[in-house]
């Protein structure tokens, strides 16, 4: 690994810390003034899971939200869910990691054996393709270029990219050959029971303004946390979260009754990326973890999860727009995760925070 300047510095013995050094305050955002370029501007949309809602939500209700987010035009979109490489990870240390690859992931074993791809030749095979369109940005992927970029999508256990592929096909040549498996149409063409807003939000909207592709960015490593937390830990939350009451928790059950238009949708997705309303909902929840009594001080125990669930998620968004400086960045996100994304997202050099609610009005 290349040496940094500082550590060079160090090594030559011309760095010399004195006591003031050593307890300046150090902030990064105080080097945007500094960047070179335009700053990564970053949109963090915090979303209710739409999974809950069952049949009050209707797929033509993010109509309106669509519009606005459109008219962002993300050049890159993270979502909320496990990569290939992460489920691979906790699959492989299921003793570790129990429960996350069958709650978090799905099996990619049988399109990867159609194919004759691993996990890391898919990923290989992804990042050459993508690779070689952007190089010859004038010419148009054929119908069965996409279909085996779906296939190999399907193979590196990331459902939201090959969905992105599929709806980047014309309707006519959404059929399964070129490596996609009879038994994944039914999830290609959306007609599973449960909604999800990595599907419904954003990969209709990568495929819609002309992206390849998202990037899952979720992380549960940190889950080994509240594995170690004991028996009593579960109870104890249940108990700190029956003694939440506050007027904001209210008023979201009357918008989520309210889920029949497209206004209704907007309505619902404008209180969940208030940022007053957000903070309600925190100070309630995490704000309460930390106040929390018990003997294990399981309240801050939970606090520690969260906290390092959304800076390992941070970092891989953060890692997701690396290679792309100066691009427009979309997060969607479960909304109680927004405020902590917001907050450590402001502290990079190079990334300047776009405001949600001003965007959703």
């Amino acid at each position: 690994m290349k040496k940094t300047l500082l550590a060079l510095v160090c090594c030559a013995g011309l760095f010399h810390t004195s006591a003031h050094a050593q307890t300046a305050d150090f902030d990064p955002r105080a080097w945007k003034k500094d960047v070179h370029g335009k700053a990564t501007q970053v949109l963090v949309l915090g979303s209710p899971h739409l999974s809950a809602y069952g049949d009050k939500f209707k797929r033509d209700h993010l109509s309106g939200l669509l519009d606005r987010l459109a008219q962002f035009k993300p050049d890159l979109i993270t979502i909320e869910a496990l990569s290939g490489e992460q489920c691979e990870f906790v699959r492989a240390n299921s003793v570790t990691h129990p429960d996350v690859f069958k709650d978090y992931c799905w099996d990619p074993a049988p399109v990867q054996k159609a194919l004759g791809l691993g996990l890391q030749d898919a990923l290989l095979e992804i990042q050459s393709t993508l690779s070689k369109w952007a190089q010859q940005s004038k010419v148009t992927p054929s119908a069965a270029e996409r279909r085996r970029l779906v296939a190999v999508f399907l193979a590196a256990n990331d459902r939201a990219s090959a969905l992105v592929q599929w709806l980047r096909l014309d309707a006519s040549e959404r059929k399964a050959a070129d490596g996609i498996p009879e038994n994944m149409l039914k999830f290609l063409n959306r007609e599973v029971p449960k909604y999800n807003e990595n599907y419904e939000l954003a990969a209709v909207l990568a495929a819609r303004v002309g992206l390849e592709r998202v990037y899952a960015t979720d992380d549960h490593t940190a889950d080994d946390i509240t594995d170690k937390a004991g028996p009593k830990f579960g109870e104890a939350l249940q108990n700190m979260w029956s003694q939440i009451d506050f007027p904001e928790k209210k008023e979201a059950v009357a918008l989520e009754a309210a889920l029949n238009s497209s206004e209704g949708l907007l309505n619902l997705y404008r209180f969940f990326n208030d940022p007053s309303k957000l903070q309600a909902f925190i100070a309630a929840d995490f704000g309460g973890g930390i106040k929390h009594v018990t003997p294990e001080l399981y309240g801050r125990q939970y606090v520690a999860w969260w906290e390092t669930r959304n800076l390992r998620m941070v970092a891989n968004i953060r890692s997701a727009f690396g290679n792309q400086p100066g691009t427009k960045v979309l997060s969607v996100v479960g909304s109680s995760h927004k405020p902590y994304f917001d907050a450590y997202l402001n502290m990079m050099h190079e990334v300047q925070l776009v405001d949600a609610a001003k965007l959703l009005r």
